[in-house]
Order: C-alpha cells, then sequence, then structure tokens
C-alpha cells in the first residue's frame, strides 16, 4: 500500500495556500510605504521563516494603516 504518495497530495493543496500567502505578504511589504516596528527586511524574514505566523503578525501588528 503506497500511502506516502497519496499522503503528498492531501498536503498539495495546503503548501500551495502556504506559499501563496507567503508571497502575497512578501509582496504587500515590497510595496508599503512604510511599515511599523521593524525594518522591511526583517518582516520579510519573519514572514518566510514562520509560516503562517509571521505574516499573520505582520498583517495584523505590522502592517502600516495608513496608506
Amino acid at each position: 500500500m503506497e500511502q506516502t504518495g497519496s499522503l503528498g497530495w492531501a498536503l498539495a493543496p495546503l503548501v500551495l495556500l502556504a506559499l501563496g500567502f507567503v508571497i502575497w505578504v512578501v509582496v504587500d511589504i515590497a510595496r508599503a510605504d512604510s511599515v511599523k516596528h521593524l525594518p522591511k527586511w526583517a518582516w520579510i524574514v519573519l514572514s518566510m521563516v514562520s509560516i503562517p505566523l509571521g505574516g499573520i503578525v505582520y498583517l495584523l501588528v505590522g502592517r502600516d494603516r495608513d496608506r
């Protein structure tokens, strides 16, 4: 019984969703005029290292809503 292959296919949508979320957050950081609490590069590293928590924290805390 080949369980490993079916598990990979089952997780593929979650991996694609996480990858899309990280790309969206990084593009949002790069296009922002300013961000709060950390420099842009630090938010990008945090978002890419701790998926999805880093992106969620950026959206809740680091995003400058005055744009």
